[in-house]
Parts: structure tokens; sequence; C-alpha cells
């Protein structure tokens, strides 16, 4: 396994943008001084010794030696050594979905927004159990296996949008059938999905799948995000129509829901502006059994760094041995000089 320890570090490489304008501008500063002589291939001809491609290499070199001293800085590690660790805790797969619908603005700023930033609050209070991440709208896809790194699974959470999934509906069955699969073998009897939903499953039966899911001893919670009123869906800044041309509204559906979350001896809850309803029902999942849950983590890490403050140092070596102008004296012994053949 690879990992920086120290990624707060590569906020340094934010200084790299100003260095090159910086040195853009003194490139200009110098051509109009220079302008202001003559022309710029009489004053070549004047001054012989004078390098603008050595000031541009010098240059070169010293950004990518700052490059590696930042990533020096952020102490790349790999993991030499693999150990098991035992949690008591649950898997918690989260199954949200992701068509259109999502976008409505019942919800500020719109309900995909409203459940990234509650699941970004999830992953920030759960300590011992795993989550999962799946997204669906006319299919379902698997965006996080069950993991117990909370920074990935808040960052996978973050990125999740309608542009996942090319075909639009809301199969809710395929996002139970392939959460029910995506489990990891042997936490039976501590395996919980979350499903959060507008609700308005027009793609299969969403029951069937979650008796299904039941009966392999999987709790299903479910969330309605949305208003009984519903809200326009906005896409790039443009309401969608139907074939009339009226403008479409989507509303929440809570009655499959409701249905889903019975079938499997979880709960639903409608979700408000002030509470999506995640705190609500990790509350309820902590009354669940809790199990064993064996997971490898790697415990011993090999650091890296060195090997970039050796290449950063020769190149900021090399740089400083570079003139920034030609020596005609070190130009004798110049190897690429073509030699001259008389008889």
């Amino acid at each position: 396994m690879f990992r920086f320890a120290t990624p707060e570090y590569f906020y340094l490489l934010l200084v790299l943008p100003l260095l090159v304008i910086l040195y853009l501008y003194a490139v200009r500063c110098r051509h109009r001084a220079l302008d202001r002589f003559g022309r710029r291939s009489t004053l070549r001809e004047l001054m012989p010794e004078v390098s603008p491609r050595r000031v541009r290499n010098k240059f070169i070199l010293f950004v990518i030696a700052w490059g590696l001293i930042v990533g020096a800085l952020a102490r790349p590690q790999f993991g030499s050594k693999l150990k098991e660790e035992t949690r008591r805790g649950i898997e918690i797969m989260l199954a949200v979905d992701v068509s259109n619908s999502m976008l409505a603005q019942d919800f500020e700023p719109n309900r995909l927004e409203r459940t990234k930033y509650a699941i970004s609050r999830l992953t920030e209070q759960l300590t011992e159990d795993r989550i999962g991440l799946i997204v669906f709208a006319g299919d379902a896809y698997v965006q996080l296996p069950i993991t117990s790194d909370y920074v990935i699974a808040r960052s996978f959470a973050n990125s999740i949008s309608p542009d996942m999934v090319s075909r639009q509906g809301t199969a809710i069955g395929a996002a139970i059938d392939l959460a029910a699969n995506s489990f990891s073998s042997g936490s039976e009897g501590s395996r919980v999905l979350i499903l959060i939903s507008d609700g308005e499953n027009h793609e299969d039966d969403a029951i069937a799948a979650a008796e299904a899911a039941a009966a392999k001893g999987i709790r299903i919670y479910t969330i309605g995000i949305g208003t009984p009123e519903g809200a326009p869906i906005s896409i790039g800044g443009e309401f969608i129509k139907d074939e009339q041309g009226n403008m479409v509204v989507s509303k929440l559906d809570e009655n499959t829901l409701q249905q889903v979350a019975v079938v499997t001896g979880g709960s639903y809850i409608r979700a408000t502006n002030r509470s999506l309803g995640l705190d609500e029902i990790i509350k309820q999942i902590n009354e669940v059994e809790k199990k064993d849950l064996t997971t490898q983590i790697f415990e011993d890490f090999n650091e890296q760094f060195s090997v970039l403050i050796w290449v950063a140092l020769g190149l900021l070596w090399i740089e400083g041995l570079m003139l920034s102008r030609k020596n005609r004296w070190l130009a004798r012994f110049s190897i690429f000089k073509p030699s001259d053949h008389r008889k």
C-alpha cells in the first residue's frame, strides 16, 4: 500500500503558479528594456555571452526541485507489513439515488447535494463500522466497495453525480440486489443498507428485492428526500420539460420506501431541510447486534522521502553550477563544438 503521511504539504505546490507568473513577468520586462536600445537581433550579436535559454533551464530545474521537495515533505510511504485487526461494528452500505430527479431544488441547494453533505458528516461520526457506496438511477453500480477508510469514503461520496449512471430512471430493486451481493463474506447478522431516494421507482420490483435481502439477514433503512408537493428539475440552469412542453415536477413517493423498510425490519424516515435523517438511523443501527469484523491493515510503513530529497538536491546543485551567461573559457572545451579539420 502506498500513501502520503502528511498530504497537507501539497498545498505548497500552490506557490508554483505564482513563481511561473513572476518568471514570465521578469522575462517580459527584460524584453521591453532591450527593445528600448534597439533590435534584438543586433543586440544578440553585441552580447553573445547572454543566454536566455540557460535562464529558462535554471528556472525549470528550480521548479522541478521545488515539486520534489514538497513531495518529500508529504512523506511518501510504502506499507511493508500486514496485520489483522478485529473491530466490533456493522457493515453499512449506502445506496444513493443519482437520477435527474435528485436535482430538484425543494432541498437546498438540491436533493443530491444535501445528501452528499449528510454522508460526509456521517463518515466523520463512524469509528469501528465499515461503509460502502452504491449509486443508482436506471442501473446500479458499486461506487466504493466496503471499507473502513472513512477519508476515501468521504471523497467518493463528494464526487457522486447524475453523470455516473448513463441510463435514467430509479431502479431501487437493482440497487437493493447489488447491495445484497456487495457485503463482505462472514459479515452475516451485521449488514445494513441505507437507501436514499425520492422514491419514484418505475423500473423494477423493489419489494421483491427487499424480501430477498431480508432472507439474507439484511436490514434496509430508507430515507425519502423531497416533498410531496415536489419541485422542478434544473439541469445546467434549464428546467426539464415533457413532450408537451410542460415543466416536469418531481414529487416524493414514500409508499415504496416505506414498504421496503417494513419488509426487512428496518425503518423509514422522511428527510427535512434541517436533518436528512442519517443521524436518527445511525442511532437505530447502533441498537442492532454488532459483530466482530476482521480486516487487514498495514502496520509498518517505509519512508521514501529521502529519494526525492536527494534528487531535488542534485537538481539544485546543477542549477547552481549552471551559469546564466555563456562562459568564453568553458566554451573552448565544449564537446558539442564541431572540430575544424584543416589540411
